[in-house]
């Protein structure tokens, strides 16, 4: 198997399809709410979590079986089930329409495989072993989850507010410089600090030094 090709989906308004709703369907429903993805679900069995959504017009909830046609406008699908023939249909189905799929924990039934991830705000770090050990993937994000702690969430929301003033530089080059500036500064050990706007301060200071 060979190592694949990293990328985002940018699924804004896209529809992402889930069938199986069990707790790992569920996990998958949230990732694609959090991507901003128009969600369908198709379970013989809704968890409580998916059933609340459904109420509150967050997904759309079939439930019942699966059948071939469900995944007709999707822009990705996850499978999810524990019926091998239902997942080996769901895969037949995205191939023929060209849609992303992936069959949870069967990599040969995939054409992308969904990394172990960490959130901070803009900041995502994914975390793949290829599907070969996705345990391990899991452990390191753990771990990674501790160097990079909340406070990246509030120095990415900082440095949106400084994206105007870097744009007024001339060229590419000076903008680059201009981030790396702020980035090898101690912006980060003042947010970390909870001293936000001497962050700011501290990161103008550095903008200045072009």
């Amino acid at each position: 198997m060979t190592t694949g090709y990293p990328a985002i989906l940018m699924l804004d308004g896209r529809l992402g399809v889930v069938i199986g709703g069990g707790a790992v369907g569920e996990r998958k429903v949230r990732t694609l709410l959090e991507a901003g993805a128009r969600v369908k679900v198709i379970t013989p069995e809704a968890t409580p979590r998916l059933q609340k959504l459904a109420e509150q017009d967050r997904i759309e909830l079939h439930v019942r079986l699966y059948e071939r046609g469900d995944l007709k406008g999707a822009a990705v699908v996850i499978a999810s089930t524990d019926e091998r023939d239902v997942n080996q249909a769901i895969y037949e189905e995205a191939l023929d329409e060209g849609i992303p799929v992936n069959v949870v924990d069967d990599p040969p039934h995939c054409t992308f495989i969904a990394p172990s991830i960490i959130r901070r705000g803009d900041l995502m770090i994914a975390i793949s072993t290829g599907g070969t050990n996705p345990a391990m993937a899991v452990r390191i994000r753990e771990r990674l989850e501790k160097e990079f702690g909340p406070e990246y969430e509030a120095y990415f929301d900082l440095i949106k507010r400084l994206k105007a003033e870097v744009d007024q530089a001339p060229t590419q080059q000076e903008r680059a410089d201009s981030w790396y500036r702020v980035a090898d500064s101690n912006v980060l050990d003042l947010v970390r600090a909870g001293k936000i706007d001497k962050a700011y301060a501290r990161a103008l200071e550095m903008l200045g030094a072009r």
